[in-house]
């Protein structure tokens, strides 16, 4: 059964034998809390959620990966975002604490927003230190601690892990059509060239196509749980909505099943590389490796 911590996050840990292999969508929540009393209208709040990508990657336990899920909307309280990213101008007294500001943060997106869609004030009032404290302690720290104890625990039992950050972006900007697919590894810092690599000829073999590090480069998660030298590999993978859903009616559309069923092939071959990877040598806890034979080929379990 899914570990499940309400309104904040499900945990679904790998069936069968497990890998060092990790999925985590951080912003496909879509359980408001009661205290979130935004002015925007609902419509425009819901354009910031990554939907559907959960379920996008929900396959992934079924390959021996684990998958973790918020449940709470970034718009309330964003864990891709350092907890020290606060935006003065929300705040009706100062931030007790140094601000780590980030392009995002100084635009009115870091950890608790100031704005949706870059130019829609969410509140029509400031909040106080205790309100972003609270959310920080009930929703973003709790993921925070989820996630790096997965990490934790598939590095202890394997020497190495991957972990893909997962999130979705919209199809254009000015204008301009997006890839497919955006991979951040923060050029390079939060992960080596062959898992970047193994991700992108997978998805060009699939026929997509692929940008690096452009126009996102990965953020606080990858940032964080990104230790190359330590055999910690954290890369993000940025979706374009227009491949699987109705941006404006924020609905699947009828491209859902089939990226759903590319995505299931590429959580395949992330786990089946890394089943030929640590089958090679016995798991530093002693315990025997997975059976890279049984089952786990490209393309499905």
């Amino acid at each position: 059964m899914p570990r499940v911590i309400p309104d904040v996050l499900v945990r679904h840990d790998p069936e069968g034998d497990p890998l060092p292999v990790i999925f985590d969508s951080p912003h496909s929540g879509a359980v408001y809390p009661p205290d979130f009393d935004f002015a925007a209208p609902f419509s425009v709040m819901r354009r910031a959620e990554d939907a559907f990508v959960d379920e996008l990657f929900l396959s992934a336990p079924s390959h021996g990966a684990a998958l973790l899920t918020a449940l709470f909307p970034r718009s309330y309280v964003d864990p891709n975002r350092h907890e020290h990213d606060v935006d003065p101008k929300l705040l009706d007294e100062p931030w007790p604490m140094p601000i780590v500001a980030s392009d995002h943060g100084r635009r009115g997106l870091g950890v608790v927003r100031r704005l949706v869609r870059s130019t829609v004030p969410v509140y029509d009032r400031r909040l106080s230190v205790a309100e972003v404290q609270a959310r920080l302690a009930r929703y973003h720290q709790p993921y925070h601690r989820e996630l790096q104890s997965m990490i934790d625990a598939a590095h202890a039992a394997f020497g190495e892990v991957w972990h893909l950050n997962c999130h979705s972006m919209k199809s254009t900007t000015k204008g301009h059509l997006r890839a497919d697919f955006v991979l951040g590894d923060r050029h390079g810092t939060t992960c080596t060239g062959e898992f970047t690599e193994l991700v992108e000829s997978t998805l060009r073999g699939l026929g997509y196509s692929v940008a690096l590090n452009h126009p996102f480069k990965g953020a606080e998660l990858v940032a964080r749980h990104g230790d190359p030298a330590a055999g910690r590999h954290s890369l993000q993978i940025e979706i374009n909505r227009g491949l699987y859903m109705d941006e404006e009616r924020i609905e699947k559309s009828d491209g859902f099943a089939r990226l759903q069923e590319d995505v299931d092939r590429l959580i395949a071959t992330l786990a089946q590389r890394m089943c030929e990877r640590v089958a090679t040598r016995t798991a530093p806890s002693g315990s025997a490796p997975p059976d890279c034979v049984r089952g786990r080929t490209a393309g499905g379990a």
